[in-house]
């Protein structure tokens, strides 16, 4: 929850899509208590949960935010309160003992719901996000409790597998352990827990819903969604942007500007080549904003780097990742001092200037569920330049508001880099997409309506469970 703790763009969403369902719905959030959560907040105790199986006891704390949202806290120090990320030790390592972090997380969600964990509250639907909280379904399931579930897939491709071994030692009954449940090529999946247990299945946009069905997209997991499809129990609900995303009084931004008048960009282009050490320049400023990972095409980035250099572009890069890409990058920054510059991590801070300072940001991920960093990019004037794929079709009007690829190659991504150029030396047109791109008006009351529709149906629904074990 990026109030406290971000990885991906799940962080933005545990933030945002909360406040916007607050409108119509009494939301709680629950949460580990990670080490940045904790860390010198006020957290109220509501209950204790007992151990079970292995995972450890556990206290539930509650976190009332400055506008009312209220947040639960997983406690429990030995699996939370570590160094590093939420999910490894910051050097691209997983916990080893993840399966019991986020068994913890998911019992403690469903012990909520059954009224086990007595905190004055019970929900009548569970939202679950990603392969983290995936287990909950199935704990609901096997415990014979009919709450229902909405399971979110944020990305496909981060399935919480674990050795089959493992399943004792979270509870995770023998029968479950089958096609029909959590097993997937000979492990235990958390997220296909979530999947085939759960009420309903949303994704994070409409697009990225159909390709999952599909084996090119759908990492082996495309006939059960198909299946959830034809039962009409598959959704595709687009992503908002947060309001804090205003470029005419975003406190982070050296200029401020909107839509009628561009002229504060100019201070954020300035400090930007500023602080990525890259010469005075009259061509455009590509930016890259992103996790350096091989699913967001960052190999692709590297390669077209050396051809926009040539044509008088200017490249600035901020984010972290893989080691194998961050070297990459450093390598291509001393290549081209003055024209290309890399900072490994990230600064939201930074990253704001950037998105306001560039002209164009090169966004060719190889898959994309939803996307944010396009629909940032457009808020602040800079047109994505994007592969045709998941929510990129859904938020980038090709030649309108950025620019779109076909073929998955540095000449498919050079080939919308030209028209990008093109688009650059005609100021009038470039002017046009700007305007256009930040006149999109995508916001969260968009897709919290759309939740609360699905809310409502599987309420109305109730609960198939499945044969006793």
């Amino acid at each position: 929850m990026a109030d406290f703790v971000k990885v991906g763009g799940l962080g933005e969403v545990s933030t945002a899509l909360p406040r916007a369902l607050r409108q119509t719905n009494d939301i709680r959030v629950l949460i580990p208590g990670y080490r940045q959560v904790v860390a010198g907040r006020r957290i109220t105790e509501v209950a204790r949960l007992p151990p079970a199986w292995d995972l450890p006891g556990c206290t539930i704390g509650r976190m009332d935010m400055a506008d009312g949202l209220v947040v639960y806290v997983v406690l429990c120090s030995e699996l939370f309160e570590r160094d590093g990320t939420p999910y490894g030790d910051g050097r691209g390592t997983d916990w080893d003992d993840n399966h019991i972090r986020f068994a913890r997380l998911s019992l403690a969600a469903a012990e909520i719901a059954r009224g086990v964990a007595d905190i004055g509250w019970r929900p009548d639907v569970l939202h679950l996000n990603d392969w983290p909280a995936g287990l909950t379904a199935g704990y609901l399931a096997w415990h014979r409790t009919p709450v229902p579930t909405v399971f979110t897939v944020h990305n496909l491709a981060y399935q919480g597998l674990f050795d089959a071994a493992r399943m004792a030692s979270i509870g995770v009954p023998e029968q479950a352990f089958r096609m029909e449940g959590i097993e997937f090529y000979g492990k235990m999946s958390f997220l296909k827990a979530g999947i085939y247990y759960a009420s309903h299945v949303t994704t994070v946009s409409a697009t990225y819903a159909r390709e999952i069905t599909t084996p090119e997209f759908g990492c082996g997991f495309e006939g059960l969604l198909r299946v959830r499809e034809s039962q009409n129990r598959l959704s595709g609900i687009l992503n908002g942007v947060d309001e804090s995303w205003d470029a005419s009084r975003d406190p982070s931004l050296a200029g401020h500007f909107d839509r009628r008048n561009l002229q504060g960009r100019r201070l954020n282009a300035v400090e930007t080549r500023e602080a990525f050490r890259l010469g005075v320049s009259q061509g455009p400023l590509f930016a890259i904003i992103s996790r350096l990972v091989q699913q967001k095409g960052i190999d692709l980035a590297i390669e077209a780097a050396e051809k926009i250099v040539e044509q008088g572009g200017q490249i600035a890069v901020t984010g972290q990742g893989e080691p194998l890409l961050e070297d990459a990058l450093r390598r291509l920054a001393e290549r081209h001092p003055g024209q290309v510059g890399v900072r490994i991590g990230f600064d939201e801070a930074e990253a704001r200037r950037l998105f306001a300072g560039s002209d164009f940001l090169l966004m060719p991920s190889r898959f994309e569920p939803c996307g944010l960093s396009q629909m940032f990019a457009q808020r602040y004037g800079s047109l994505p330049i994007a592969y045709r794929t998941g929510g990129l079709v859904d938020t980038i009007e090709d030649g309108v508001t950025g620019f779109l690829f076909s073929e998955l190659s540095c000449s498919g991504l050079m080939e919308a880099v030209s028209r990008a150029f093109d688009s650059f030396s005609v100021k009038k047109t470039l002017l046009a997409m700007r305007r256009n791109a930040m006149s999109r008006q995508i916001n969260w009351l968009q897709s919290a309506r759309r939740y609360n529709d699905v809310y409502e149906r599987i309420r109305t629904w109730g609960v198939s469970l499945p044969a006793a074990f």
